[in-house]
């Protein structure tokens, strides 16, 4: 099969074989319940409109930012939604469809199946993910998300690797994973696979980005697989509960795996390769890239040595990923941050920074948040050590990523 068939679905005619069940309900852990979603009576509308072809995330907040609430843009009619922007062919298909779907259904369909649901509205929804351009409306979750989480870097490549690809591999995601960073792939044959095992192995956290519903997994033999890493990770999909994998699932996936992480690595990957997709997703989200060299006589080694070439970081160990990312005291800096939780004077500073958006002096700080000096002094050295901001010039501070 040509090698990106499965990953830009730029082939025509490819269709990927059927996804299979890979795990029991009964077996799964726990879904992720967000009180407050759970409660919510829009919830069962979110599940609804995200089901319906045609609804991407643009036109999804199109209705939401015209009607106020998925209820509304649910029961509105036809006229309603050309009103609010849907051109004509898609308004004609979101009747057709609301007719089929019952969106009480919806949610008790993720309940039988043990599948959690997080819109993009909700507090536990993943903060990087949150950040790139049209994020997912709905993330369907098998497993848990944690807020260490955030200290993630994705690791794609070649289906087709080889035994330099499958070594360095292996190597770099269990170092880092070793180091408490999350390993966040595809679950695609090659790399993908040979990332989320090798972070297992070393205990850490992985997280699976499907281009399938969260109740499937393709490929079929990765089963096993996606079972470990719900008990260790998540699996994740922005696909409702029985959809199929389909060759333009892909690269919407890819976007999913750049947005999770702070930084792309591609360990192995021909000139055209799918890793590549997400590398560009990655560039176009403001996040970091970094590749592995390889022989330059070798096709697999063509994409990586190509990104090289255009400014992605060369990556030897998992501390050059570190040191570029400024997380060579990641694991030091998870403990403090489980130690002391976030107050409401670093809620209060977090705040005004993320809104700010540029680097901000302590005092501008104090007049944003209405704080004394003493106490936001106090808590930027705390946050600081927390690895939670980073000093960027004279009493000036800024996010850290």
């Amino acid at each position: 099969m040509p090698e990106r068939s499965s990953e830009t679905g730029e082939l025509a005619g490819w269709t990927p074989p059927p996804a299979q069940p890979y795990l029991a309900p009964a077996l799964a852990p726990e879904p992720m319940r967000p009180t407050d979603a759970m409660a919510d009576p829009d919830l069962p509308y979110w599940l609804a409109l995200n089901r319906v072809k045609g609804i991407g995330p643009a036109r999804f907040t199109l209705l939401l930012d015209t009607f106020g609430a998925a209820r509304a843009a649910w029961e509105a009619s036809p006229a309603a939604w050309r009103q609010a922007g849907l051109d004509e062919r898609t308004a004609n298909a979101f009747e057709r469809q609301r007719r089929t779907i019952n969106p009480a259904a919806e949610l008790e369909r993720l309940l039988t199946l043990r599948v959690g649901a997080l819109r993009v509205i909700d507090a536990e929804y993943p903060r990087l993910l949150r950040e790139i351009p049209a994020p997912p409306p709905v993330l369907y979750v098998r497993g848990r998300l944690l807020p260490e989480d955030d200290l993630a870097i994705g690791v794609v490549g070649t289906r087709q690797v080889s035994a330099y690809g499958r070594h360095v591999t292996e190597r770099l995601a269990a170092d880092l994973a070793a180091q408490r960073v999350t390993i966040v792939s595809g679950l695609a044959r090659g790399v993908d696979t040979h990332a989320h095992v090798a972070a297992l192995d070393a205990g850490g956290r992985t997280i699976a980005v499907l281009g399938c519903g969260p109740d499937l997994v393709y490929p079929p033999e990765n089963a096993r697989l996606a079972a470990r890493i719900v008990e260790q990770g998540a699996v994740v999909t922005e696909f409702a509960p029985g959809t199929q994998p389909d060759a333009g699932n892909f690269p919407a996936r890819n976007r999913i795996i750049s947005g999770l992480s702070l930084a792309v690595l591609v360990t192995e990957a021909p000139a055209a390769s799918g890793a590549l997709i997400t590398a560009r997703f990655a560039a176009e989200q403001g996040r970091d890239i970094f590749a592995v060299p390889g022989n330059i006589t070798s096709r697999g080694s063509a994409g990586t040595n190509l990104l090289i070439q255009d400014g992605a970081k060369l990556i030897l160990t998992a501390e050059d990923a570190l040191a570029e990312l400024n997380l060579s005291m990641a694991p030091q800096q998870m403990e403090l941050r489980e130690l002391l939780p976030v107050d409401e004077t670093e809620a209060a500073l977090i705040t005004q920074l993320r809104a700010a958006g540029d680097p901000q002096h302590i005092d501008d700080l104090c007049r944003a948040a209405g704080l004394p000096v003493a106490r936001v002094s106090g808590a930027l050295a705390m946050m600081e050590l927390k690895g939670m901001v980073s000093l960027v010039g004279p009493m000036t501070y800024a996010l850290s990523r």
